[in-house]
């Protein structure tokens, strides 16, 4: 081979490793194609490599139960006798709030319980939070042929729920929601259901674990991740309950705040 042509061979290896590298930072999204925000809102989801760090915290595990493999550093969130500290928030905000409360508490079975015959709404605890886990039971009350079971549980809400994000409680699990990107409100956005449904049969008791934790937002259901997105312009907001609808009980809410 003249020096020329090995010249031009190594000319031609150079052009083609430096077409990798221009190109390689846009494969690595897990999955989802390229949006036109700096960010990706499906940033993670149930596909992607093992051990991708979950913001500040280390990497996400697979498997887990919080509370009970550290029971330090929980506050109790459930309310003794009354909802003091507690607000009914209509849903969508500028609909008329019903004036009959669905919310009640059940102090010998230590429950909060929506009758879900007054609207929808949101009971939205009355303090903003920034990283933090939130552990909360729930079971529906299960009807003779009854389908489309509908709850929620948000988390990193504003004042009033024009941005919200959600746990879905029902018959499937996922979150999604309606987000800040760029400034302005996005559309609602959705994660996948898990490939196999990690929730217990309506009318058991079922355990949802969610971590805010910097930009990013995760779900355990009974134990197992099911669900996981980033909300990189929404780094503080409030939790609450949904009712829409449905006779829903919750339980054991407990909050543990992160660095």
């Amino acid at each position: 081979m003249t020096t020329w042509n090995r010249l031009f061979t190594v000319a031609l290896i150079l052009l083609a490793a430096l077409a990798i590298l221009a190109i390689w930072p846009a494969t690595r999204n897990y999955g989802h194609a390229g949006a036109a925000a700096p960010y990706n809102a499906l940033l993670l989801t149930l596909d992607r490599p093992a051990g991708v760090p979950m913001g500040v915290g280390g990497p996400a595990p697979q498997t887990t139960d919080f509370l009970a493999s550290d029971p330090s550093g929980w506050t109790n969130m459930m309310p003794r006798n009354s909802f003091k500290g507690w607000s009914r928030v209509p849903i969508p905000p500028d609909k008329p709030l019903d004036p009959v409360s669905q919310w009640s508490i059940d102090k010998e079975h230590r429950t909060i319980v929506c009758e879900g015959n007054h609207g929808h709404e949101w009971l939205r605890y009355d303090h903003e939070y920034t990283n933090f886990l939130l552990h909360v039971e729930w079971r529906f009350r299960k009807l003779d042929g009854g389908k489309g079971y509908n709850s929620g549980v948000f988390v990193r809400n504003d004042l009033t729920g024009r941005v919200w994000h959600q746990a879905q409680v029902g018959e499937k699990t996922y979150l999604f929601g309606q987000t800040l990107m760029q400034g302005k409100l996005s559309q609602i956005i959705n994660t996948p259901s898990p490939a196999v449904n990690p929730l217990h049969p309506i009318g058991e008791w079922n355990t949802y674990e969610i971590r805010c934790d910097g930009p990013k937002i995760t779900l355990w259901v009974n134990g197992s991740m099911a669900s996981e997105f980033a909300v990189p312009e929404v780094p503080k907001g409030y939790w609450g309950l949904e009712a829409e609808g449905y006779h829903i009980e919750f339980r054991n809410i407990q909050l543990k705040n992160l660095p």
